[in-house]
């Protein structure tokens, strides 16, 4: 006989006490049900929430439920003939276990159906200094402090990206290393020198398509892994830049979503040609930099200018960062 489970809640954000019951539920039912509540004015969208559930939880049965009803008994003498109504429609068939980390959860079996499973210690107040103290609102107001404690598609969803802008020699790869290293986390090189490495500096329109897609991908890729803060060695609009360098035309090919900061590097450093850098003359330099920047402002980019000395680039950096929150 085919058992069946159900959870109801906010999920705002995904959290370890909250991905630990419903990962214990699946075990313990051979059905689960899921139900993604949100309000509009929520501060992550429901939407999100939802998709987020649905990918931690692929083979469980994820709704959502958009709206706008009552969210405690004493809102309204309707509030369990509504709720019951939802979770009917949520779950028509019977629920053989109703599963909640909080006491709650005992009147909503009694109103649905179901036996009462209260996975966790919250009730008994039992691990709170882990999953069992875990809180949505603490997340909300501090999720870099908790950040061990969420599951990896909110990491990656909510983590900021900080990319490192600019021309030749400006530091931006010495930079980048850098605030990993101060930040605790991993950084993104540029894609565009392994390319050179590989295939020489001889480059056509399409070579700029890819090294914009390539960069990109493997942005999208770190950020599954990189702590609150991503930073990272020049994205598409560095590649743009090049493009309109190198051809006089826009680079070609889709756009992709903007950095949460850019943090433009002056070139007020001295040109060291590597054997890959192409354009070393000032004339070229003063060229080449306002064309990163206009890259930047038609973007509509959040951006800020980093200049002088090396310790200076550092700090100034690391202020632009903690602007960012």
């Amino acid at each position: 006989m085919t058992s069946r489970g159900f959870v109801l809640g906010k999920f705002l954000p995904p959290h370890g006490g909250h991905v630990a019951l419903c990962r214990a539920a699946e075990a313990m039912c051979d059905q689960l049900t899921i139900l993604v509540c949100w309000l509009p004015d929520d501060p992550i969208p429901g939407e999100q929430r939802l998709q987020w559930m649905r990918e931690l939880f692929p083979n469980s049965r994820v709704i959502g439920h958009d709206r706008v009803v009552p969210q405690y008994p004493h809102e309204s003498v309707d509030f369990w003939p509504i709720w019951r109504g939802i979770v009917k429609e949520a779950h028509p068939e019977p629920i053989d276990m109703l599963f909640a980390g909080e006491d709650y959860g005992a009147e909503l079996a009694a109103q649905v159906g179901g036996q009462f499973v209260p996975l966790g210690g919250r009730i008994i107040q039992e691990d709170m200094a882990g999953l069992g103290g875990l809180a949505g609102s603490d997340i909300l107001m501090d999720p870099a402090r908790h950040w061990q404690h969420l599951p990896v598609p909110v990491r990656r969803d909510i983590g900021k990206t900080v990319v490192l802008h600019g021309i030749e020699s400006t530091g931006k790869s010495t930079l980048a290393a850098a605030l990993a290293e101060r930040l605790g986390t991993c950084w993104v090189p540029e894609y565009g020198r392994s390319h050179c490495v590989v295939h020489g500096t001889e480059l056509v329109p399409a070579d700029l398509t890819l090294i914009a897609s390539a960069q990109q991908a493997m942005i999208g890729a770190a950020k599954e892994w990189s702590g609150p803060i991503l930073p990272c060695d020049t994205d598409w609009l560095m590649t743009a830049a090049w493009n309109r360098m190198l051809f006089g035309e826009p680079l070609a090919g889709e756009s992709y979503p903007l950095a949460d900061l850019y943090l433009h590097l002056a070139p007020d450093t001295a040109f060291v040609d590597d054997g890959l850098r192409m354009f070393g003359a000032p004339e070229e330099r003063r060229k080449f930099d306002a064309l990163c920047r206009e890259e930047l402002e038609a973007a509509g980019a959040n951006w800020e200018e980093i200049s002088g000395p090396w310790e200076a680039r550092m700090e100034q950096a690391i202020a632009a960062i903690e602007r960012l929150g």
